[in-house]
């Protein structure tokens, strides 16, 4: 890896790209747990990212951060932070157009202003529109795959290519590019046109019911297990009696059972240890076998 870093330097400094070396992702992620990557690159433009790609030797691409959970060693390889310096937004009448780095929120605020409806539900939730794509982000009712009209992505071969929606395969928490290894660089949105003030007041009232719903006061990854067919995982851990156990800094949330929280200190041995346990624990008491929703990069 360390002439591949030599060589990502260099690209990144000809595409005008920040880099850092040995960078904590514990500063990258809501969790707020990870140890240092090789490398740490902000892709300016597709190009870059292109050209990154072809160089890395192991790679990984990251958004917002707030669906992993990194290992305490950190990471061997380069990673690819798809964040601020690709995210523009265009609105094309009843259309937004957002690049893979723009934040979920910022898209909604864009779709208020507009006065577009249909991405309510995504106001609140913490990620990116190339991860919430990635996994077919959802929250109240909606999911991605309802408002997603087309993505553009970066093939294996290094090609770009736009999938339109019923080429995306959503599924549960999935997508076509969940297992394709294809990159999102960005996503496009159908809405209607609605009324401002209605909007504006269901957005009020989830992100209202998060805050009083969700342990939003501590570093987490959100909601920890996917959805068991017949009940909440949240659920079935509190019948488990595990609402408020904890390993190390890791702990159940006493507001939601279904967070797993950073009280302080946590490591990631802490988080995958107190996973493993609430899934056995769960299924001794319930037969429920959970299905771990955070993305676990472990060394």
């Amino acid at each position: 890896m360390p002439n591949s870093i030599e060589v990502l330097k260099e690209i990144s400094s000809k595409h005008g790209c920040r880099f850092l070396i040995n960078e904590p992702l514990k500063e990258h992620t809501s969790f707020k747990i990870g140890g240092p990557c090789d490398i740490m690159i902000f892709p300016n433009s597709i190009d870059s990212l292109k050209e990154l790609i072809s160089e890395a030797d192991r790679y990984m691409i990251l958004g917002n951060g707030s669906n992993v959970l990194f290992s305490d060693n950190g990471y061997m390889g380069a990673i690819f932070v798809l964040g601020s310096d690709m995210s523009e937004i265009s609105v094309d009448g009843e259309y937004i157009t957002a690049s893979a780095g723009a934040s979920l929120a910022r898209v909604c605020k864009t779709a208020l202003d507009s006065s577009l409806t249909g991405l309510e539900f995504a106001y609140g939730i913490p990620g990116s529109v190339g991860g919430a794509v990635f996994m077919n982000a959802g929250a109240y009712g909606g999911e991605m795959k309802d408002v997603v009209s087309e993505v553009t992505c970066i093939t294996h071969n290094g090609e770009i290519r736009t999938y339109q929606s019923d080429s995306l395969d959503f599924g549960y928490r999935s997508s076509h590019f969940t297992n394709s290894g294809e990159i999102i660089v960005s996503a496009k949105f159908k809405l209607l046109a609605g009324d401002k003030s209605a909007i504006k007041a269901r957005m009020d009232e989830l992100i209202a019911r998060r805050k009083s719903r969700q342990p939003l006061e501590y570093p987490s990854a959100g909601s920890t297990f996917k959805r068991p067919e017949g009940t909440y995982a949240g659920l079935v851990i509190e019948e488990s009696g595990l609402k408020g156990f904890s390993i190390g800094g890791a702990k159940v949330s006493d507001k939601h059972a279904n967070f797993v929280i950073n009280t302080g200190g946590a490591t990631a041995a802490d988080v995958m240890n107190l996973i493993s346990h609430i899934k056995k624990t769960v299924f001794e008491k319930t037969g429920y076998q959970l299905e771990c929703e955070v993305k676990l990069i472990e060394e």
